[in-house]
């Protein structure tokens, strides 16, 4: 693995995301000393907040999975996620409706989970769940250590037993094909394949070796933090900072100031010079390589994910209670395959919404005044690139439609008093500089997979090195905590006592 030459012991951060407060945390625990640098007043990068009206909302991730990366973060600076944030398991982690009125929870205990399939669609996909699972946990474990949490000098780096064996495993074939081997009931295999939109790739088209985001999902737990995903973003940097990192909050880096070929200080809006010897970059893309004066070459142009639209409402505990509503709700449209065609192919608008209901207060009640719940309505969308919607026009009307959608489909007579609390559309991540207005970053194809994706190191510049959800391994909060691992490694090198192989019998 390539490391970094010359001094290391200043290193600016740029970003106090989850990537960024990954970064600093590996980096402090190393003895490296630390300046976080963020525009924002706060940490969380795409783990946004807003405080409306008594609500406290997060605009980015709705659960957190995979916890044994938490631990890792803190453990590098010798704590433990326990000492600084309450997970709260959730259960069911998904509630899955069709637009037939079949209904199912999505349980991560396997036994449980077998249970509530027998119920849905018979013995044999039951079976075929247990199945599916175990090759789920295969996938997994085969992969993670040396691809989802390796960094890669060149393709060729992937040339190892492990590929062999991630092959045997079916994990260069299809990922709808790998499921369908399993389920028979076309319903309940989209319970295992819908994760594939979020990484901009059809199921039918989308690598196998993806699925592991449904194990994440459906396997290995999902959690939320006591307080919402805000409190995570603070309690990794509350531990970041006891370390002795320091935080430069409101600032914004505007450009980097070189010396050959090794950035030698960081320049804020303010005209703040801040000297390094070497810098960690969570910048979106374009403006990574713009500050860098670098843009690598590709034989392909970079493909963004599709993108969504995210409405934050109010409404009665006594609205959401009647439905006994779970801390997330599926709402599966009929046609939808015709769905990925619509958002992916032809940069349309779903013709037969399926959208992403999440009720944050089923969990944490703290999140909402008395009396009242917090909604989260996501909608999947075509990005801005691919896109031909003028969201100036259509951001209004298609919020009402989310609305109608949710209210005929799940919570009847939501309209009698429902708060729209803070709306997002591609539009609005565009302005928060987000590439094609998508917050979900770069599609995951097979040409922005593993090494095929943009490096994390970038020719030319010596002391840089790249996190964030853009680069390797790839978008979701795990992804991008073990990002900044990454680039912790790429200036230190690896630590004789490693913690990139986690205990995954733990979680078997």
């Amino acid at each position: 693995m390539r490391t970094m030459s010359g001094p290391t012991e200043r290193v600016i951060v740029v970003g106090a995301g989850f990537a960024g407060l990954s970064a600093a945390l590996h980096l402090a625990g190393r003895g490296r000393d630390v300046t976080v640098v963020e525009r924002e007043p706060w940490p969380g990068g795409r783990a946004g907040r807003r405080d409306v009206g008594g609500y406290s909302i997060d605009t980015g991730p709705t659960v957190i999975t995979m916890p044994e990366l938490i631990d890792e973060a803190f453990a590098a600076v010798g704590e433990s996620a326990s000492q600084r944030v309450e997970l709260l398991p959730v259960d069911p982690a998904y509630r899955a409706m069709f637009a037939d009125g079949a209904a199912i929870d999505v349980h991560t205990d396997a036994d449980r989970m077998a249970m509530a399939v027998r119920d849905f669609s018979g013995a044999r996909d039951a079976a075929g769940y247990a199945a599916l699972r175990d090759w789920l946990e295969k996938l997994y474990r085969t992969e993670f250590a040396g691809f989802i949490a390796a960094n890669f000098d060149s393709p060729l780096s992937m040339l190892t037993p492990q590929l062999a064996r991630l092959a045997g495993l079916g994990g260069f074939r299809k990922w709808e094909t790998m499921v369908k081997r399993h389920i028979a009931d076309p319903r309940l295999r989209r319970i295992f394949t819908f994760q594939s939109l979020y990484a901009g790739v059809a199921p039918q088209q989308a690598l196998a070796v993806y699925a592991v985001i449904a194990y994440m999902d459906t396997v290995s737990g999902v959690f939320f933090p006591q307080g919402g995903v805000r409190a995570l973003s603070d309690a990794l940097a509350a531990a970041a900072q006891n370390a002795g990192v320091t935080f430069r909050y409101g600032s914004t880096v505007t450009e980097l100031e070189r010396t050959s070929d090794r950035v030698s200080a960081v320049i804020t809006g303010a005209g703040e010079r801040i000297a390094c010897d070497a810098v960690v970059l969570t910048t979106e893309l374009p403006l990574t390589y713009q500050l860098l004066s670098r843009r690598p070459r590709r034989l392909l142009p970079l493909r963004a994910a599709p993108s969504a639209v995210v409405l934050h409402l109010g409404c009665p505990a006594t609205t959401a209670s009647g439905s006994d509503l779970p801390h997330h709700t599926i709402l599966f449209g009929d046609a939808w395959e015709q769905t990925f065609t619509d958002i992916i192919r032809d940069g349309q608008l779903m013709q037969d919404p399926s959208l992403l209901v999440t009720c944050p207060t089923a969990t944490d009640s703290s999140l909402a005044p008395r009396d009242r719940e917090l909604l989260y309505v996501l909608a999947p969308t075509p990005n801005l690139t691919h896109g031909r919607i003028d969201w100036a026009n259509a951001a209004a009307p298609y919020a009402q439609s989310m609305i109608d959608t949710v209210e005929q489909r799940l919570l009847p007579n939501l309209r009698d008093d429902v708060e729209l609390l803070h709306l997002d559309t591609p539009a609005e991540w565009a302005r928060q500089g987000m590439t094609a207005g998508t917050p979900f970053a770069l599609a995951h194809t097979f040409a922005q997979t593993g090494p095929f994706r943009p490096a994390n190191l970038v020719r030319g510049i010596d002391n840089a090195v790249l996190a964030g959800s853009s680069t390797t391994p790839g978008v979701g909060v795990p992804t991008t905590l073990i990002s900044g691992r990454l680039a912790a490694d790429r200036i230190t090198g690896v630590p004789a006592r490693s913690t990139t192989t986690l205990d995954l019998k733990a979680r078997s």
